[in-house]
Order: C-alpha cells, then sequence, then structure tokens
C-alpha cells in the first residue's frame, strides 16, 4: 500500500514537472516569437507599413538620400515617416529620435549626429521592438543596428589628399577644416586625409581646426593659418560649411589662386563654388545608394533574409575639366 502511494506521488509530481516545463517553454516561444517577429514577415506583410527616417539635416545630401529611401520603399509597398532636425546636433536629433520611435515604425533609418550622445535614445529604441540601420553617420557601438550604410570616408579623405597634392603640386603647407569633432563622417575623412597627405614627402600638415559648422568661424581659421604661415598651399574643407568659410578667409586675406581648396560633397552650392574658382576640387558622394541600399538591408531584416552589417559607398572628385561629365554626381535640392 505504502509502495502504490509512493508511486501515486511520484507521477503526480512527473505531471507537475512537465506541466510547469510546457508552461516555461510556451512563455519562451511567446517572448521569441515577438522578438523575432520582424524576421518572420513577407514582402507582401511589408505594405503599407511606415520606415522612419532621420537625417542629419535638412541639406541636398540629406535630400538626395531621402528621395532614394521613397523610391526604394515605394517598390516594396512601404510608406517612409521623415523627420529633420534643423540643427545637426544631438540635442536636436534625441527628441525627434523618441517622438518617432512612440509612432512604432517598422524600422527606423537614421544618421546619429554623435556616436555616443545617440546611443542611449536608439539602445532605447530597440529595446521597444523598433529596429535601426545607420545611414551615413554611425554609433561608437554600431552593433546596435542591423546594418550601417555609409560613405568609406577615410577613402574619401584619402582621395582629398591625393587631388589637393596635385592641385599645391606636391609642395607647401596644407591645413584641414574639419566640421564637428565627434561626428563620425568628419573624423573619418580627417584620418583618412591625414594618412594620406603623409605619403606625398613634398607636403607639410600643419593639423585640423574644427570650425563648428559655423563659416565664420572657417573664416577666421583660414585668415589666422595664412597669418603664422604665408606659405601655407592648400586646405581639405570637409563639409559646404567649412568651404564656404575656407574661401571667405582667403579673399580676406588677398589669397585667392595661392592657396588650393578641396571641398567635400556637390550640393548646387558647392558646384556653384567650384564654377566661380572658390574651390578647386570637390569630393562627391553617393547618397542615393546609400539610402537604395539602407532600404533593401531594412527589407531583409524585417523578413529574415541575409542582411550585410556594414555597406561602404565610393565617391569620386569633380573639377571644373570634368563637371559636364559627372552631372549625376551633383545632389538635389528636391525630389519632385
Amino acid at each position: 500500500m505504502n509502495i502504490i502511494k509512493r508511486s501515486a506521488a511520484l507521477l503526480a509530481v512527473s505531471a507537475l514537472a512537465v506541466s510547469l516545463a510546457a508552461c516555461t517553454t510556451g512563455s519562451q516561444n511567446a517572448e521569441s516569437g515577438s522578438t523575432e517577429s520582424a524576421g518572420q514577415l513577407t514582402e507582401a506583410d511589408l505594405a503599407g507599413k511606415t520606415i522612419g527616417f532621420i537625417p542629419g539635416v535638412n541639406d541636398p545630401f540629406y535630400i538626395s538620400m531621402q528621395c532614394a529611401i521613397e523610391t526604394a520603399a515605394e517598390g516594396y509597398g512601404l510608406k517612409v515617416s521623415a523627420q529633420i532636425p534643423e540643427q545637426f546636433e544631438a540635442a536636436v536629433q534625441t527628441p525627434i529620435v523618441n517622438s518617432m520611435v512612440a509612432t512604432k515604425p517598422a524600422a527606423l533609418l537614421i544618421a546619429p549626429t554623435d556616436g555616443k550622445a545617440l546611443e542611449p535614445p536608439l539602445k532605447q529604441a530597440v529595446d521597444a521592438g523598433v529596429p535601426v540601420g545607420l545611414v551615413d553617420t554611425t554609433l561608437d557601438d554600431p552593433e546596435l543596428a542591423f546594418t550601417s550604410v555609409a560613405t568609406d570616408n577615410e577613402q574619401g579623405g584619402a582621395a582629398a589628399a591625393d587631388a589637393l597634392a596635385e592641385l599645391v603640386d606636391g609642395k607647401g603647407k596644407v591645413l584641414v577644416i574639419a566640421f564637428k569633432a565627434g561626428a563620425s563622417t568628419s573624423d573619418a575623412r580627417q584620418k583618412g586625409f591625414e594618412d594620406q597627405i603623409a605619403t606625398h614627402s613634398g607636403i607639410e600638415y600643419i593639423g585640423a581646426q574644427i570650425n563648428d559648422n559655423d563659416p565664420a568661424k572657417a573664416a577666421s581659421i583660414v585668415q589666422a593659418a595664412i597669418a603664422a604661415n604665408p606659405d601655407l598651399t592648400g586646405i581639405f574643407a570637409t563639409n559646404l560649411f567649412a568651404a564656404q568659410g575656407a574661401a571667405t578667409g582667403l579673399r580676406n586675406a588677398n589669397a585667392q589662386g595661392d592657396v588650393k581648396i578641396v571641398g567635400f560633397d556637390a550640393g548646387s552650392t558647392q558646384i556653384e563654388q567650384l564654377e566661380r574658382g572658390d574651390v578647386q576640387a570637390l569630393v562627391a558622394q553617393k547618397p542615393s545608394d546609400i539610402g537604395t541600399q539602407a532600404v533593401e538591408q531594412a527589407v531583409a531584416y524585417l523578413t529574415g533574409g541575409d542582411v550585410t552589417p556594414q555597406i561602404g559607398t565610393e565617391t569620386v572628385v569633380i573639377t571644373q575639366e570634368n563637371l559636364e561629365s559627372m552631372q549625376d554626381a551633383i545632389y538635389k535640392e528636391s525630389c519632385s
């Protein structure tokens, strides 16, 4: 009788254990389903869903990217919700991220304005179930994102170094005006330039200064540099505002023509600078390629396809001599 009772008790315990295991497994499967639901979608499921896009600021580079994102998204039946910061500042972009995440887009494509400051809000986005893809700029911890699609900015900086070396006949002193400390694109362009200019033995690199996207500050930097270095022969200006200010600084110092400028990007203002001779060469990115590939990576992530964690796009160098053949490299002012 005792044996029978003990056997019954053991059977009851076993049944309870099986029941608990089933509950636990069911709970895990439910949780797994919630975290993997994006990968279980089909392309047909994407129709009507929204991809969020937050650029760094409103300029032709990001406009061109947004146009490509919208075109690529339309091909999958996706909508695009874009919210555009008025300034390239983390303090401006962060509340926009929070607002966008609250709308629960299927994915968020963003150009973070600061590699460190944007990590917390983007981590919160991922934790809230909004997958993040990086475009143009990156984070100190890019593994937060399912992909990062950007210009190979180090290669672009190296191309600028070679172009400037040719313009100054491989001699004299050269300066970099970097637009923003902590912005991954600015840092990478500077590094690529510095590494490559070191291979030109006749050129002395006198360092980089930050203009914080302020043309007036860039002009002051150039005037001071010329006063301290009368043999300055070249400047690499890492974005539009740096190039604008550098050209103004040269005019104020009566050094136009004596000092060559290589700028970055190819919006209408940069092209006008090139045509006027304010800059002698431009390193143009391919923002449309970035936008298109970012959407393709988002679709692959959402549908469980193969995702490429990091994609680098190319640059081209535009001069007055090849401008006519480089019209496709000029950025758009609008999507219409």
